[in-house]
């Protein structure tokens, strides 16, 4: 018996001082974790590009590639806004005739600048110019196929929507992933760098491959615009939000631009939710609606928009009919879009709105007594 007890307390001795110890040393931070926008891939989009790397590719094989593309896809840099239709077939047929509240498809187009225009009472406004590049529908999706939204409750949908996804700007088919191209297997597009879905009326559904110019819309209507704003980073409240800040002089140390007492007071005793501070800035998704094109190029495609719009040059946005109930479409647009081979007499070049000035108009005119 004793001997066992000899083993028993050896055992607890050598577990006592010969186990290995781990011993952790909690920092607590007292630092506020600032939520920065992260780009978050979407669900139905494969992975476009890769790791790029040198092939080793002479010259002659590089001409080769480019050749075999041009035979399969056409040019790649066509003249600036305007590509060739890939299709060989006439669109769809027959051409519904558009009833209010069907809702047709969007265009995606590239912010290229700020431009004044005048109207015709002498008033001089600011306007955006967007360019649609290379619009070509990708894929139709039916209704019955097409899921909105992957959420954990059920969404209880009324009128079932189909999707259109419609691409721009042409992209060189060898930066992309074998995924990412397989997208434009089926329609015979050439791959794009930007892709976007549109939900669409099932009567408003298009051929794959076919282009969508600017004359989609026409000067006077309403759109609603979805973009990107500039990305300013982190920044403080009198950037951010507008305050006035503190005094200048008089005292005053070190608390000049801070936003000063962010306390409720009385037996709360804390920060209320929504309260102004500092943080990231711009970066954000935002809809303008209801805004006016004023003007039209057709040959470019260039659009004219009434006002300034998210983001910065060169960044793409997506225009579609406005959902406001007192500037939705009065008037029947071309639907499902604007097919030009199906149109009676040509566009002109230049398209206004009707309370908006033509330069090539005369300004003043004087009337002899």
């Amino acid at each position: 018996m004793t001997s066992l007890m000899k083993i028993i307390s050896g055992c607890q001795l050598f577990h006592k001082y010969l186990k290995q110890s781990i011993n952790i040393t909690s920092v607590p931070s007292r630092g506020r974790r600032i939520g920065i926008p992260r780009y978050r891939h979407p669900q139905w989009l494969p992975k476009p590009q890769r790791v790029l790397y040198d092939e080793k590719l002479t010259e002659d094989s590089k001409e080769f590639l480019q050749e075999v593309i041009q035979d399969k896809y056409g040019l790649l840099h066509a003249e600036p806004g305007m590509n060739p239709s890939p299709l060989k077939l006439d669109p769809i047929e027959p051409v519904t005739k558009w009833v209010p509240g069907m809702k047709r498809t969007g265009l995606i187009a590239k912010k290229i600048g700020v431009y004044p225009l005048w109207l015709k009472n002498g008033t001089r406004v600011t306007s955006t110019l967007l360019q649609v590049v290379d619009n070509e529908v990708v894929k139709y999706i039916p209704p019955e196929k097409f899921y909105p939204v992957i959420g954990k409750k059920p969404i209880q949908i009324k009128k079932r929507l189909g999707c259109l996804v419609v691409g721009a700007e042409n992209i060189d088919p060898q930066l992309i992933t074998k995924e990412y191209s397989g997208i434009f297997k089926d329609s015979g597009v050439i791959p794009k760098r930007i892709l976007r879905r549109f939900m669409i009326s099932p009567k408003a559904a298009l051929q794959p491959g076919t282009p969508l110019f600017a004359p989609h819309f026409k000067p006077g209507d309403r759109v609603d615009i979805r973009a990107k704003t500039v990305d300013r980073g982190f920044q403080g409240v009198m950037k951010r939000w507008g305050f006035r800040g503190m005094p200048a002089t008089h005292g005053v140390t070190k608390t000049h631009r801070r936003p000063g007492n962010i306390g409720s007071g009385g037996t709360k005793a804390r920060v209320m939710p929504g309260t102004k501070l500092p943080g990231h800035m711009g970066n954000k998704w935002r809809i303008l609606r209801g805004v006016k094109i004023l003007r039209i190029n057709t040959k470019y495609n260039v659009l004219w928009i009434h006002g300034e719009i998210a983001g910065e040059t060169n960044n793409y946005c997506y225009m579609y009919d406005t959902i406001l109930p007192l500037r939705r479409l009065k008037e029947a647009p071309y639907f499902p879009t604007y097919f030009p081979n199906m149109v009676e007499e040509s566009l002109p070049e230049e398209l206004y709105a009707d309370d908006v000035h033509p330069f090539v108009d005369p300004t003043l005119e004087f009337k002899e007594s």
